[in-house]
């Protein structure tokens, strides 16, 4: 007694007769090895299930590795904001200009004298803050550099208080040797 499955399959012309044998050979080994207790062929469908499965499994981890490192640069750019705004100096427009290099590009501020003269002692630093430069504290440009050197742009080592026995500090820098 056959199968009417194949034996349709064979009426119709679709599968020749060694295939359908071969089939039916294969399921009688099958059933012979699982009768006396040896172990079954491992399926092979079942392997790539797992396979695919593990495979799932390490591109969910990359994801989710990706994610999280997404979310902690975003709180990082969070905090730099944060303390760019919260130390960000109240009135230091002025007329003088004051120029500074951002990457290869020349850029210019215009600040106050005592804000000049504190970026240039090293007790301000400048940091960019989406499309502008704000004067902070060198203490924050600090902080802020250790999360992200990029937002930093100059942060001058503080020049020590001169000595009185400075020679030259009767003398003032003439104002066009500033730039």
């Amino acid at each position: 007694m056959g199968n009417a499955l194949q034996d349709q399959l064979l009426k119709a012309g679709l599968v020749d007769k060694k295939k359908t044998d071969k089939v039916q050979k294969a399921k009688r080994k099958k059933q012979k090895m699982a009768r006396k207790g040896q172990a079954a062929e491992v399926n092979e469908a079942v392997l790539n299930a797992q396979r695919e499965k593990a495979r799932q499994i390490e591109r969910d981890r990359e994801l989710n590795r990706q994610r999280q490192e997404a979310a902690r640069q975003k709180a990082l750019t969070a905090q730099i904001r944060q303390l760019i705004e919260m130390n960000r100096l109240q009135e230091w427009h002025g007329d003088i200009a004051y120029s500074f290099t951002d990457g290869t590009r020349i850029k210019r501020i215009h600040v106050s004298e005592k804000i000049q003269q504190q970026l240039s002692n090293g007790r301000l630093a400048i940091a960019r803050l989406d499309d502008h430069y704000e004067p902070i504290a060198s203490r924050v440009a600090e902080k802020i550099a250790a999360r992200d050197p990029g937002c930093v742009i100059i942060n001058d080592e503080p020049v020590p208080v001169s000595d009185d026995d400075d020679p030259y500090a009767e003398f003032k820098v003439p104002d066009d040797l500033m730039w």
